[in-house]
């Protein structure tokens, strides 16, 4: 058995998976988008839009697609927890996923991480960014 994390786009799952893969060093295994279904299998929508797309990144395997404009909903109360290996990597990741998103809880020193924040990204998706102190 296995648990995976799978994220809805709302038009956008290509480019958030580029950009993660580029910022993140993830590494996109599967990207298939409509326009690459059989004749008479196509979802209404656009051809561009991603049905499937898989990404190795940080240990766990991550799936996105994109829903139609109109149904896509920001992940609420789930976040993305990614555990840097350095209080440097802990910032230099907060900082590329900040732009063009909403702070929620800025990087900072904590009495449990060097580094702890808290962000939605550009894309909708909800990060908890931390570097852990050592035990």
């Amino acid at each position: 058995m296995k648990l995976y994390t799978h994220l809805n786009f709302g038009g956008n799952c290509e480019e958030a998976f580029r950009f993660y893969e580029e910022h993140l060093g993830g590494t996109i295994t599967m990207m298939m988008k409509a326009s690459e279904l059989p004749p008479g299998m196509k979802p209404p929508g656009p051809t561009n839009a991603v049905i499937h797309a898989r990404m190795q990144i940080a240990g766990v395997e991550l799936i996105g697609n994109d829903v139609p404009p109109e149904h896509f909903k920001p992940v609420r109360s789930s976040y993305l927890y990614l555990a840097a290996g350095s209080s440097e990597e802990a910032s230099r990741i907060y900082e590329i996923l900040e732009e063009g998103g909403t702070v929620s809880m800025p990087i900072s020193e904590t009495f449990f991480a060097t580094k702890f924040g808290q962000l939605r990204d550009r894309f909708g998706t909800l990060w908890t960014i931390i570097h852990e102190r050592p035990r």
